[in-house]
């Protein structure tokens, strides 16, 4: 009996049921479900931060750079949507994931660039998650002590302790051994993004109620109540907040291949769904920035839970940073597991003949249940999330540490660096808790960063297939890390 698993609904072939081109069940996805799984992936704590984000835009700007950015996704998505099958969109090769498409385009060396700075991304997810978490646990207790001893109290808590405790959880959620084995914890996980989501919504409608009317301005946050430069870097930080709220681009493939088989071709289907899928998560971000903007002004807290742009009630807020942090640690399994998965593969590699790489040591659990445990994996994952822990304890400013990863991601799963046509070649706050961060894509990068993009051609006579110019951008992102690091350092050295 073989089992195929996408995105952790598991399928078993029996021999009765048809099969695809390339042996593996029949998929069933239309533009339906796969527009549900672009949906859920997108709409995630992100989408807090779009009030604050607007608030540095103002009512001119910050919808029209919200709608830019919609159309950015769905350009690069319908990009990347042709790269799922190399050749012929009908019956090319399949590329199951990202990285298996980086390696038909690009291939050699440019792969090994590219997992690196995947792998150094997730490492930073990790972290922003752990840290992100602790703020929301962090501001139950904090709600709890406002509510006891009023909003006049200054309620000082460290954070170290809820670190970890959402690392130990971490160390228990990552002994799941393979990635299709948490797809229970991804639905919970986007049943609470839109638990939360939703009360933020709601609590932002009531704002407006109550004040009777709607707060703001044109511009935004005025030159006077900040100064010019503070002005310029929350203008860039808002620009990042809109750009990862439709960050999605990095699982686009694996949705893709749930789709059924042509005919009408894979990519065809998913660049409906993009339209769709893209689409309704804007308007909800509409909904959701604007409102939040519109009951509290340019004061919008850069999250408006943690930063407490409410008090009251204090249990629906509660409710809230629960359901988030419970996103969080779905999220962070759904991250981390790849990087996982990949160490573990490369080590059974290098020494496929030790026991504590690859024995498998079964533990029963029930009569018919039994879990594996393997050493190395045991070690190896309880080390990273002990490292990101500990990292995370020890940052002094995580705004903009957060933001390096994402920025990263952002650049490279959407393709900012501009669109074109690539052919391969034959190798194969007071806002305390801000989440706002500074885009790279709006830094001062080179002007090649910039250009609409490149052409590579075959030297073959292979039929010529459409590439995003994100494939050639995304070899540039580790200097960005960089590029980000010694602005970050300088801004906060300049500042204090």
């Amino acid at each position: 009996m073989d089992t195929f698993v996408g995105l952790g609904l598991q399928q078993t072939h029996d021999g009765i049921k048809g099969l695809d081109d390339d042996g593996r069940i029949s998929r069933t996805g239309t533009v339906w479900t796969s527009s549900a799984h672009i949906i859920t992936a997108v709409i995630g704590s992100g989408v807090l931060s779009l009030a604050w984000a607007i608030g540095q835009l103002g009512w001119v700007a910050g919808p029209i750079v919200m709608i830019l950015f919609a159309f950015v996704i769905y350009y690069t998505s319908a990009l990347l949507a042709d790269c799922y099958r190399t050749g012929d969109p009908m019956t090319g090769k399949r590329n199951y994931t990202y990285s298996d498409a980086v390696q038909a385009y690009l291939g050699g060396m440019k792969v090994k660039i590219c997992g690196v700075v995947q792998y150094v991304n997730l490492f930073g997810v990790a972290i922003g998650y752990t840290i992100a978490a602790s703020i929301s646990m962090m501001a139950i207790r904090r709600s709890n002590c406002f509510h006891e001893k009023g909003h006049q109290s200054p309620c000082h808590i460290s954070s170290n302790p809820y670190m970890i405790i959402f690392g130990v959880t971490q160390i228990i959620f990552s002994q799941i051994p393979d990635f299709d084995q948490i797809w229970w914890l991804s639905i919970v996980a986007a049943v609470m993004s839109f638990t939360y989501s939703s009360i933020g919504l709601a609590l932002g409608v009531v704002q407006v109620v109550a004040n009777g009317g709607v707060k703001g301005s044109l511009t935004g946050v005025s030159i006077g109540a900040v100064t010019q430069t503070q002005k310029i870097w929350r203008s860039l930080q808002a620009f990042g907040d809109i750009a990862f709220a439709y960050s999605y681009s990095i699982i686009l493939i694996e949705i893709q291949d749930t789709i059924k088989s042509p005919p009408p071709s894979e990519s065809k289907v998913m660049k409906r769904a993009t339209l769709v899928s893209v689409a309704v998560t804007t308007i909800f971000y509409m909904l959701c920035g604007c409102m939040g903007y519109a009951a509290f002004g340019d004061a919008a807290p850069g999250n408006l839970l943690t930063g407490f742009g409410f008090y009251n009630p204090f249990w629906l807020l509660d409710i809230a940073n629960a359901a988030i942090v419970i996103h969080l640690v779905g999220a962070y399994q759904v991250y981390c597991q790849p990087l996982f998965a990949f160490i573990e593969k490369w080590a059974s590699r290098t020494w496929p003949d030790s026991k504590f790489f690859s024995k498998e040591i079964r533990i029963r659990l029930c009569s018919n249940k039994s879990y594996s445990l393997n050493l190395f994996r045991l070690v190896w994952r309880s080390a990273f999330v002990v490292l990101t822990t500990v990292i995370s304890m020890l940052l002094p400013f995580f705004n903009d540490v957060v933001g390096l990863p994402r920025r990263a991601r952002v650049l490279a799963s959407h393709g900012l660096f501009s669109g074109g046509d690539v052919h391969s070649s034959e190798e194969g706050a007071q806002v305390e808790y801000e989440v706002g961060l500074p885009s790279d894509a709006e830094l001062c990068l080179p002007r090649d960063l910039r250009r609409r993009g490149r052409r590579v051609h075959r030297r073959s006579g292979q039929r010529s297939q459409s590439v995003p110019a994100v494939q050639i951008g995304i070899m540039r992102i580790l200097c960005l890390h960089l590029f980000s690091v010694t602005v970050t350092v300088l801004h906060y050295s300049f500042a204090s």
